[in-house]
């Protein structure tokens, strides 16, 4: 591999002079600078970026932690990151956990110990120590979906009104018969949604209706597991609520193998819309976040925390983003359409 004193041979030039000619660090005469230029692309030459990056102080990258992307919110969130960071002059370095703590710990340590300014997570909030000292050690984290530690900045939905306007809109269309299918109680979006679900229930006089399974949460098993639950125990029911797309796909299944027509005796509703709705033979109705937008602002927080000086470290925020309903077939017992409606002003 070629080094810069190849180059400067190759160039007839001192080694200081080829490596203010590339770095652009300083004059260097235009007919000289084109022999160094012409000379590195003879030999080959590539600069050491990692060198340069520890000189510089910055690597001008950011590392992303998600649970998973196929067939998940996260594959919409992540170009949101990608551009916006690109456009600022980073590049992302992405990691899967799968939900895993453990897997989540082994990727937080490997990006502390590499390439990375800054990190965006959303996080199973059983490494919140560990966040916590990342940052302290001067690497900017931001918290996105999830905000599981709070004195680490956020960008996340309104979860609560989620829950609540997803009920206020079957109720609406006639709806009696509520259920939710649960999740895991220690992450912000499940208890968020099932708070203003459990609100909005009451409000209406209503009875809760909850079911929850031994499969993975974020789903199809666990979304098929629930509905045949509900089936079995709930003659009555008319609605579904599904807290993410992979959920919504079992109830449907299960709806469908049980020979229930949706929407006209279940309606069902997912509570974080992905593309995948609109796809499906009966598309689903849902809850739906700007995920690309999201992207985009976990990109700048990051990106302005690693920037700011130190001595100016900016305040932790927790920014949230309002949920758009878009009507699809299995909420509405109107034609097949997709209307886009808020429900926030």
């Amino acid at each position: 591999m070629a080094t810069l004193k190849d180059v400067a041979q190759k160039a007839c030039v001192d080694v200081s002079t080829v490596s203010r000619a590339l770095n652009n660090t300083s004059y260097v005469h235009p007919e000289t600078k084109a022999r160094i230029v012409a000379a590195a692309k003879e030999l080959g030459y590539r600069p050491n970026v990692m060198a340069k990056a520890l000189r510089q102080g910055r690597r001008h990258t950011l590392g992303v932690i998600v649970p998973r992307l196929h067939l998940t919110l996260f594959s919409e969130i992540l170009p949101g990151i990608e551009h916006e960071a690109e456009r600022l002059g980073y590049s992302t370095l992405i990691s899967t956990t799968d939900d895993d703590p453990q897997r989540e710990k082994s990727c937080l340590e490997r990006m502390q110990n590499s390439f990375v300014d800054g990190i965006i997570i959303t996080g199973t909030g059983r490494n919140n120590r560990l966040l916590r000292s990342i940052q302290a050690s001067g690497i900017a984290v931001t918290q996105i979906v999830r905000c599981q530690e709070p004195r680490i900045s956020s960008i996340v939905a309104d979860y609560e009104a989620c829950g609540r306007n997803a009920v206020d809109y079957l109720y609406s269309k006639g709806c009696r018969r509520i259920a939710l299918i649960a999740g895991y109680s220690h992450q912000s979006p499940f208890k968020g949604r099932y708070e203003g679900y459990s609100k909005a229930i009451a409000a209406h006089g209503l009875e809760e209706i909850l079911a929850e399974s031994t499969q993975p949460v974020n789903s199809f098993e666990y979304g098929y597991e629930c509905t045949n639950q509900l089936l079995r125990d709930e003659p009555e029911l008319d609605a579904i609520l599904a807290p993410v797309d992979l959920q919504g796909l079992g109830v449907l299944r299960a709806l469908k193998e049980q020979g229930i027509r949706v929407p006209e005796q279940v309606k069902v509703i997912s509570m974080t819309g992905h593309a995948i709705g609109e796809m499906l033979e009966t598309s689903m109705t849902s809850m739906e976040m700007p995920a690309f937008e999201m992207g985009e602002k976990a990109a700048q927080l990051t990106i302005m925390e690693i920037e700011s000086p130190s001595e100016k470290a900016p305040t932790p925020q927790s920014i949230q983003f309002p949920y758009t309903l878009t009507e699809r077939a299995s909420g509405s017992n109107g034609p097949l359409r997709t209307m886009r409606k808020s429900w926030f002003t």
